[in-house]
């Protein structure tokens, strides 16, 4: 069966899911043995959304994170990114995606440490052939707070300014579907209270994101929260706030 997780926006307008895994399993060799990182996984993400995804360590979670996001193939199952089948889709076509459709952000930013930031955000526009207008990159840099830092390279930046700008990369392309992996983890807490603040409002301008991280103040400014336990889905919620999350968060790992 199938978890949704419905939102008033996505039961309102009908949408397809942002992304939908079916019947997902992802399995390791290691050696003469297989680790099954992920058994059977049956999740839609609902468009317009943000859903944070929980578990233990080992339990699944960035496997199911890089499965939805088209960076691992999947052992059996489906992956619908907007209701198309991306399961088969080759190697070029996923490249395609990923600097299109897809966005991604990671808990260490990523950023070319020799581009400014205005050039690391144009990046994924030039990689995918796509013209470079200042306009554009301006703009989204100016939606994260740092069209003022736009010169500067990410050692001349905060922890927390870099992530914007990562975000704002992400951006650039309009993606279908925003990927988080852990993106406060390598910040203080002001800092992660800006960059999750960020990542509301871009939910309120329709943006789908699917977030993995372990913190339970982060997972609680989401729309809802998915838990696994050994690659599988064994509990979500609507609209949680952190004590909440921590409390089923501490009945997984007990």
């Amino acid at each position: 069966m199938t978890t949704s997780l419905p939102t008033a926006r996505t039961m309102s307008t009908g949408h397809q899911p942002a992304v939908e895994l079916r019947g997902v399993t992802r399995t390791y060799a290691t050696g003469q043995h297989s680790v099954r990182a992920l058994d059977g996984v049956s999740v839609a993400f609902p468009t317009g959304s943000w859903t944070a995804v929980m578990g233990p360590s080992g339990s699944g979670k960035s496997t199911l994170l890089h499965c939805a996001a088209g960076l691992e193939r999947v052992t059996a199952g489906q992956v619908l990114l907007g209701g198309a089948d991306i399961t088969s889709a080759g190697d070029g076509e996923l490249t395609a995606l990923r600097r299109s459709d897809i966005g991604f952000v990671f808990q260490s930013f990523n950023l070319i440490g020799s581009l400014t930031a205005e050039q690391n955000v144009a990046l994924p526009l030039r990689l995918a052939g796509r013209r470079v207008s200042t306009k554009d990159v301006r703009a989204v840099l100016t939606a994260v707070g740092l069209d003022d830092r736009r010169k500067h390279r990410p050692r001349e930046l905060s922890g927390g300014q870099q992530q914007r700008v990562a975000i704002a990369r992400a951006m650039v392309t309009r993606p279908r579907v925003l990927f988080a992996d852990e993106p406060t983890g390598a910040l203080d807490s002001g800092a992660a209270r800006t960059v999750l603040g960020l990542l509301r409002d871009l939910v309120a301008a329709g943006q789908s994101i699917v977030m993995v991280t372990h913190d339970p103040a982060a997972a609680a400014s989401a729309d809802a929260v998915v838990f696994l336990r050994d690659g599988r889905i064994v509990d979500h919620a609507v609209s949680p706030d952190a004590r909440e999350v921590a409390d089923r968060l501490a009945r997984l790992e007990a």
